[in-house]
């Protein structure tokens, strides 16, 4: 028997017929009703083409089930801070720093759409169920761009939808809400118009509502997209923050609302930019962490790690109203990317964390006691693209010392190095 339900009444998510976070006597009132989340869209992730090459990261093996395995034990340290939902995808996500997308084979509809591997169904079932358990709801995202080109035409495109949202049902999942397509919007996406163009995901959005029996459906878009007839056809508002300063996602949000729909806002995709949480809860929105480095480059580590994820996980609790022990000042910034295992093909991904990276001015790397970069915008990565993707950085033989030198806006300077 299901132990979770998640409803929605007006702009407010209801867990068990009660406003989220209600339960908690320490909570915030402006906090009640959102639905703070992550994306865990690798959840149920294999490759058919060349699992192998997943045996990295220290691991000296893939196997699929055993990294749904380790977010199943991950999920109660992630609800313990406020997360009361996350992303998973059937046709996963694409690691942005390593493994071409392209040459992954992660989709389990098959070329017609009328499949649905059994061993995904498995995972996806015993994730769900085991969120359930947790009390938490579960986004299941359909289709990914560099998947869903596996799909040979729109009438593949429906029947997937059609047997993705069946499947949903005959589990009597009462956790779980629809995600149709991961950024619809996307170049990935061309070769589908009835994903891509506004009135082919409204009709995608009103299939999978039938066929999965009236479960809550939404679809995302790129960063900074919106578009008001996905609106009107959603039963909820899914937006990206991706590439979005804190300016920009506000103005999304205000425009988003302007339009006077009645559902709730949620962002299920952002960055480790904890400023855009900030815009999030003072919007009374939904907000959705992104961590591509350790939770979407497989196998993921599901669990809350030192540095981003910490710092998500308190500001999260923070703004909700949770009580958890405070970080010391010494604590609130921390050199990430130079941690055991965590290079690849000689490259390592190195960005300063912090809890409070509105404080930061700029952030000085220096390699060997020589300045190699300055970086000014969250997620202050080395090789800065935007707030959620950067470059890697060549580290040959990997003896090089590192140094982050940071300047808070108030004129105070702090270093760190690599632990």
């Amino acid at each position: 028997m299901s132990q979770t339900t998640i409803t929605i009444e007006n702009e407010s998510f209801l867990i068990n017929d009660k406003l989220t976070y209600s339960e908690i006597n320490t909570s915030k009132p402006e906090a009640h009703g959102l639905l703070m989340n992550a994306r865990f869209i690798q959840g149920i992730f294999d490759d058919k083409a060349d699992p192998a090459r997943f045996a990295r990261w220290g691991h000296t093996e893939w196997n699929p089930e055993t990294n749904t395995k380790a977010l199943i034990d991950a999920l109660p340290e992630w609800y313990d801070y406020g997360l009361r939902a996350f992303t998973v995808g059937f046709q996963g996500g694409g690691p942005c720093f390593t493994v071409g997308n392209d040459t992954i084979h992660n989709n389990p509809f098959g070329e017609d759409g009328t499949e649905l591997d059994p061993a995904y169904a498995k995972r996806m079932d015993t994730l769900i169920r085991a969120a359930d358990e947790q009390g938490l709801a579960v986004i299941v995202s359909y289709f990914y761009g560099s998947q869903a080109k596996r799909l040979k035409d729109g009438r593949a495109v429906r029947n997937a939808v059609i047997g993705a949202s069946k499947f949903l049902k005959e589990g009597g999942y009462t956790n779980v809400l629809i995600e149709v397509a991961n950024e619809m919007n996307i170049g990935s996406f061309k070769e589908h118009a009835i994903i891509r163009e506004p009135e082919g995901m409204a009709s995608l959005i009103d299939l999978a509502r039938e066929a999965s029996g009236g479960m809550a459906v939404g679809c995302s878009g790129g960063g900074g997209y919106r578009n008001r007839e996905v609106a009107e056809a959603s039963d909820y508002i899914l937006i990206h923050g991706n590439g979005q300063s804190r300016q920009k996602y506000y103005e999304m949000v205000q425009e988003v609302k302007s339009w006077d729909q009645n559902k709730p806002i949620v962002c299920n995709e952002d960055s480790q930019a904890l400023g855009n949480m900030g815009v999030a809860f003072k919007t009374q929105t939904s907000w959705g962490y992104y961590n591509n480095m350790t939770k979407q480059e497989p196998p993921a580590t599901w669990g809350v790690t030192k540095g981003e994820d910490t710092f998500f996980a308190h500001r999260m609790a923070e703004g909700i109203g949770i009580e958890v022990p405070e970080i010391s000042k010494e604590d609130q910034y921390h050199l990430q990317g130079l941690e055991p295992n965590w290079s690849y093909q000689g490259e390592r991904w190195i960005r300063l964390a912090s809890l409070y990276p509105e404080t930061i001015s700029y952030v000085d790397f220096y390699r060997n006691g020589e300045l190699y970069y300055t970086s000014y915008d969250e997620s202050f990565p080395i090789n800065f693209n935007s707030n959620w993707r950067y470059g890697g950085v060549e580290i040959g033989n990997d003896d090089h010392e590192w140094k982050a030198v940071i300047h808070l806006g108030n004129g105070e300077v702090l270093e760190r190095t690599a632990e």
